[in-house]
């Protein structure tokens, strides 16, 4: 190989039989081919066109993997019959030829989005009468066991509320706390500008018990609480145990999934209390700071700017909001196919439906809802 090569070059020569060859040389690399490759590709490709051509690259000084690619593909990605090349450029073509052919991308026409939308209407529809089938189900269990209370099952409920939460007063008094102190700062600062210092205490009652308690808790319980949910029944796809309970003739949804249902409608709305103390306490500590409204004066307003029915109205909510999660979490896990694969999708589609499902919720509520508790 020369310290210096030229310009790729490529032409037709006779032999002495009056045989047409291509004779290839120069320099064949990326950095040589970038401003001749269009032309160069198109002479050989008309070059190629001769099934009984003859090439000769012994000339080719330097040859990478573009300029390779570039010879490769003008022959129809195999070697022509009759070519003469030098053993290290027949290697890369070897290992060019041993590469898997990859197809071009599929082109989408406006058919194909209507498809498309079409097979997502079809799921969601298929999505939600499994949910009102599993909702059928739980209600016949219900039905059945209000005779026997004996045969509930009593200790995965109460493992299902400590599970959903104790294990999540940590996470939920921080966020609850924090978002607290936020709201009361940025309220601070308009209600200075307008010599509302006390009013304070309306906007963060109001806010905090009616809107933000509930919807904290029910977010960071959907992404705990239900992927966790959501993961396990899929764990039991995966080893059998839903068939083994099904060849015992026992209800699965009796035994997985109204424990889950019943747990998490009765630990939420324990959460949104707790959610919404540690938000006023933050809130009451920002106040203090940013307005000189002491923690005693808060307190004492607070009866009086914030009627009683807005903390019932968050905790019916957190109640809706837990049977949401639960339902969807435990449709989403009886769906998981026995894959890795699958696990891995449904949990985060559990988890994307149970936030968009709390989210609506809230917004029906806040129609339902919009002069209650607020004169």
């Amino acid at each position: 190989m020369s310290a210096q090569s030229g310009p790729p070059t490529f032409e037709i020569q006779d032999d002495a039989q009056g045989r047409r060859i291509a004779v290839l040389g120069g320099d064949w690399s990326l950095r040589s081919l970038r401003r001749r490759h269009r032309g160069l590709a198109l002479d050989l490709s008309r070059a190629a066109q001769e099934p009984d051509r003859e090439w000769d690259l012994r000339e080719i000084d330097r040859l990478d993997a573009a300029g390779a690619v570039l010879l490769f593909r003008s022959w129809g990605r195999a070697l022509p019959g009759r070519i003469h090349l030098r053993e290290q450029h027949a290697a890369l073509f070897d290992r060019l030829g041993e590469a898997p052919r990859l197809e071009p991308a599929a082109r989408y026409a406006f058919g194909d989005g209507i498809a498309a939308l079409g097979a997502r209407s079809f799921d969601f529809v298929m999505h939600l009468a499994s949910v009102v089938t599993l909702l059928g189900r739980l209600s016949l269990d219900f039905v059945s066991l209000l005779p026997r209370p004996g045969r509930a099952p009593w200790r995965e409920i109460s493992a299902g509320i400590y599970r959903a939460g104790v294990t999540a007063l940590p996470i939920t008094a921080l966020v609850g706390f924090l978002i607290g102190i936020v709201v009361s700062y940025l309220s601070a600062q308009q209600l200075r500008a307008f010599g509302a210092n006390i009013f304070i205490v309306n906007l963060l009652g109001i806010s905090v018990l009616r809107e933000l308690g509930p919807l904290l808790a029910a977010i960071l319980v959907a992404g705990r609480s239900g992927s966790s949910m959501t993961a396990q029944i899929g764990v039991m796809r995966l080893t059998q145990e839903l068939d083994a309970l099904s060849a015992m003739g026992i209800s699965y949804s009796q035994r997985l999934v109204m424990p889950r249902v019943v747990s998490l409608s009765l630990a939420l709305p324990l959460l949104v209390l707790w959610t919404d103390a540690l938000a006023l306490w933050g809130g009451i500590l920002a106040a203090e700071h940013a307005l000189g409204i002491g923690p005693q004066l808060f307190l004492l307003k607070l009866p009086d700017a914030v009627p009683v029915a807005n903390l019932w109205l968050g905790v019916g909510k957190g109640a809706v909001f837990g049977f949401l999660i639960a339902l969807t979490a435990c449709h989403f896990g009886l769906k998981i196919e026995p894959d890795t694969k699958s696990l891995g999708q449904y949990t985060t589609r559990s988890v994307v439906a149970s936030i968009t499902l709390v989210i609506l919720a809230d917004a029906v509520f806040a129609i339902l809802t919009s002069h209650a508790g607020l004169t």
